[in-house]
């Protein structure tokens, strides 16, 4: 059915690997974002903002769905898992496409096959250096080589997709995918069907390594306080010589030189994105677009960047999975809105935030709740938790699940049945494992998330209690397989 009764656009802008806490508008003294802090100041930024499974593609099938991991049947990239893939019920772009809005996706989507639409009208692809469909060339490779003839690459600056080594961008700045992905949400704008409202996804594939940002932005923070890693009282246990000495480590202490230059350069890759984002805002005010629009900025996803001795995402802790999460209404709505908002938000919220503004029915298919009622102050029986899980991936003692009140962060790592507790008000670096003092909020946690993983069918709950999962197959999801059997594309994932 068509509900088109507005002309309100909407522009999503996503980051890759983004921590929460590198924005000027979450509180960081250090990182230059006056772009994305402009959004801020006349929206909401959400403090308590968390992703449902912290990497790429988990996370980004509950933001393009509004269903929970366990709906999406993603519940990480580790063992048993499988790709974004297709034959979902709904998804964002594709209901907004039939109540008559113009559809595009830019930069990293992260779908298999890579060329899905899942609901697109178009989209244009930098995917780095995967190519999970044999044959398959990004259009951001496709133009680079035309620039570049064919005598470099993006790889010749040596850093691996997954690495904490940092140097600048080998290449002019123009040559960058972050400069490229402004570039083409900017050609979209101009080249668009101007008697639609769009929905323009614009999604970077920084601040991911590598971290390498254009020399400009990689010398921005090498001589600035950059905070330097939380190392918690109980994180002795990841700092493994060996596994530091991977290239693509998951875990292990680097040199405090190294590490420096590594979180320098993320910081210089989100001023980077920050200042293409203004390239955007300057043609949309061109184009008289500004107030109509609704502005989103979030991320699949953190980074440790050193944090207790880990590196990369997957984790419970703050720095991988609480995520940036701005919204910001349009002109007619926007007094409405309040400047921040401490309520638990997930990524599986933006679809319904977003059809609720534009006035478009929400499919029952979705689990998120929209956010509209906490960004305009009224959260009157929001949620009072906010689970998260990750496969077993990089080892399989950093499987993990984790549950929080917003104050209190309960994890529980199933293959090695540990357990902790963090007092985030007190503690926001989850410096200090209380599990062994604090037993009331311990128990009453965990029994939330029992609560929760009871729904499912499977082996991590029995007679009420948390099973350990050492030795045991992966937790799969069975929505995964129920959609590859009734999908007509067959995918290997």
């Amino acid at each position: 059915m068509f509900y088109m009764k507005t002309n309100i656009n909407v522009v999503l802008f996503m980051t890759d690997q983004h921590r929460f806490d590198c924005l000027g508008c979450a509180g960081n003294p250090v990182v230059e974002t006056p772009n994305i802090d402009w959004i801020a100041s006349e929206g909401t930024v959400f403090d308590r903002a968390y992703t449902p499974s912290p990497s790429c593609i988990p996370a980004r099938a509950c933001l393009m769905t509004g269903m929970n991991q366990w709906n999406t049947g993603i519940l990480g990239m580790g063992a048993g898992q499988g790709g974004i893939g297709v034959n979902f019920p709904n998804t964002l772009p594709g209901v907004l496409a039939e109540n008559g809005w113009h559809t595009k996706g830019v930069g990293k989507m992260h779908f298999y096959p890579e060329r899905a639409l899942l609901g697109f009208h178009s989209t244009v692809l930098d995917e780095s250096g995967r190519v999970a469909t044999p044959g398959f060339v990004s259009d951001y490779h496709k133009w680079f080589m035309g620039q570049a003839n064919g005598k470099i690459t993006t790889e010749d600056h040596g850093l691996g997709w997954n690495s904490w080594m940092a140097r600048p961008w080998h290449l002019p700045e123009e040559l960058h995918p972050t400069c490229w992905t402004a570039s083409e949400a900017i050609s979209f704008l101009r080249e668009r069907d101007p008697s639609m409202p769009f929905f323009l996804k614009v999604s970077f594939e920084r601040p991911h390594s590598p971290y390498d940002p254009p020399q400009y932005y990689f010398d921005m923070y090498q001589d600035s306080d950059v905070p330097a890693p939380y190392i918690g009282e109980w994180a002795g246990k990841n700092d493994v010589n060996a596994d530091a000495a991977e290239l693509d480590a998951w875990r292990g202490k680097r040199s405090d030189k190294e590490t420096h230059r590594a979180r320098a350069a993320y910081y210089g890759a989100v001023s980077h994105i920050d200042n293409q984002i203004g390239r955007i805002f300057m043609c949309m005010k061109n184009m008289g677009l500004m107030d109509n629009t609704m502005f989103i900025f979030t991320s699949d996803h953190g980074d440790m960047l050193g944090d207790h001795n880990l590196w990369r995402k997957t984790y419970a802790y703050e720095g991988s999975a609480h995520i940036p999460l701005v919204i910001k209404l349009p002109r007619e709505m926007r007094d409405a809105s309040v400047p921040r908002s401490d309520k638990l938000a997930g990524l599986y919220g933006i679809m319904p935030t977003i059809l609720d503004v534009l006035d478009i029915p929400i499919p029952e298919s979705v689990d998120g709740h929209s956010l509209l009622k906490p960004a305009t102050g009224n959260s009157e029986g929001w949620r009072t938790h906010f689970h998260g899980e990750h496969s077993m991936c990089y080892a399989p003692e950093q499987e993990m699940q984790f549950i929080t009140d917003g104050r209190y962060k309960y994890i529980w790592l199933p293959r090695a049945d540990i357990e902790q507790l963090f007092d985030l008000e007190t503690d926001p670096g989850e410096i200090y494992d209380i599990s062994a003092d604090q037993t009331h909020h311990l128990l009453r946690l965990r029994e939330l998330l029992v609560q929760e993983l009871a729904k499912r069918e499977n082996s991590m709950v029995k007679d009420g209690k948390l099973v350990s999962q050492n030795n045991l197959p992966p937790q799969v999801s069975p929505k995964y397989r129920e959609r590859l059997d009734s999908s007509a594309y067959k995918w290997t994932k």
